[in-house]
């Protein structure tokens, strides 16, 4: 039994082609997400379609992107569907898992998407390390300033931690953790010669 999926990202598209295409392809039943992006995999449509699917049941797409944009998301709901005994097929690119040839593609594009992953975080890496070594801040920006920092510690000399945390808008623990950062950051520790 083949079942369709068909979206459109915004509400003035159409899904009459697509919908077209599936019943051509024979589908019994087609789920629609009409006005939502392919970069979001939580879609209302996709996910009743995901929950009724059984084994020996087949998925069917118009074309690939329909599913979702990014292949490392569209390589884990096909691999997700075919551990359940559920086949893959979208029409304009010809993939099909229940064939040797559409299994062949859809490794390949497994392939190609931990690439992509990888190459992604190697770019990331680098330049993370470039940002250290020119002596950028990596990651967030402080959420309170040195001098908020400091302040914040002459306060808690007569008041809480929870009333100066309040002041400044963060929790106890995160005003606690900074200050100590920041004392360690300013008079590190140093180690005596035996």
């Amino acid at each position: 039994m083949k079942i369709g999926y068909a979206r459109v990202s915004t509400e003035d598209q159409k899904l009459d082609l697509q919908l077209t295409a599936l019943r051509d392809a024979g589908c019994d039943e087609i789920f629609k997400d009409h006005g939502f992006s392919g970069s979001v995999m939580s879609r209302p449509g996709l996910e009743r379609l995901l929950r009724v699917l059984k084994p020996g049941q087949t998925l069917v797409v118009w074309r690939l992107d329909r599913l979702g944009r990014s292949l490392t998301g569209l390589v884990q709901v096909i691999d997700e569907l075919g551990k359940r005994g559920v086949e893959f097929q979208s029409l304009t690119e010809e993939v099909n898992t229940t064939s040797s040839g559409g299994r062949l593609v859809f490794h390949i594009m497994a392939a190609l998407a931990e690439f992509e992953r990888t190459l992604i975080s190697e770019r990331t890496k680098a330049g993370m390390m470039e940002a250290q070594r020119n002596g950028r801040h990596i990651g967030r920006p402080p959420i309170l300033s040195t001098e908020e920092l400091l302040e914040a510690s002459r306060c808690l000399k007569n008041e809480s931690l929870q009333a100066v945390a309040t002041r400044y808008g963060v929790s106890p623990r995160t005003l606690r953790r900074h200050i100590k950062k920041h004392e360690e950051t300013r008079c590190p520790a140093t180690v005596l010669d035996g």
